[in-house]
């Protein structure tokens, strides 16, 4: 079954795309060796990262994404503070948006950097949140709220929400 929510809007998608990198529900990971996340990075536009792709830049990758999606999740900042102090310079503004400009460094630093400015950018844009997880611990799927509300907590109802509603479901019979 495949995720049926249209993609986040403006740069939030790339953090989207390179969150959803690794498909936990499925067990797959696009990140799990240097072939297959060289693939990644060409597929996704980032062939200079391809390029210079070593083991330490590719468990960097996995870290930053790992790191980024516990910001969303709202357990952990931390890593993504290091991040920006050590990948971002202050913000800027021209013709009315606010930039924030990545530092020289490495193809794989420089995708990180674009990454967690494009958060902090959001962040400052007044409508954090709307970039989210999914609340079902096997999947953790990242997926861009568009509800009124905004208080989606599944990345899709006929994927994750159906399978929790059935659990509810099945425990309240065997409970009763």
């Amino acid at each position: 079954m495949a995720y049926d929510r249209p993609a986040a809007p403006g740069d939030l998608e790339i953090v989207e795309a390179f969150g959803n990198s690794a498909r936990f529900l499925y067990d797959e990971d696009a990140f799990a060796d240097l072939a297959s996340t060289r693939a990644w990075l060409t597929e996704h536009e980032w062939q200079d990262a391809a390029d210079e792709l070593d083991e330490s830049a590719r468990r960097d990758l996995v870290r930053a994404r790992e790191t980024i999606r516990e910001h969303l999740e709202g357990t952990d900042s931390a890593g993504l503070n290091d991040y920006a102090r050590r990948l971002l310079r202050p913000p800027q503004w021209r013709d009315g948006d606010v930039l924030i400009p990545v530092l020289d460094g490495t193809a794989v630093e420089r995708l990180i950097g674009r990454l967690i400015a494009a958060l902090a950018v959001d962040g400052l844009a007044g409508k954090p949140g709307r970039l989210k997880v999914c609340h079902a611990d096997d999947c953790r799927w990242l997926y861009y709220d568009r509800s009124p509300g905004n208080n989606s907590i599944w990345c899709s109802m006929d994927i994750c929400g159906a399978r929790h509603k059935m659990r509810t479901y099945r425990n309240r019979r065997k409970n009763a």
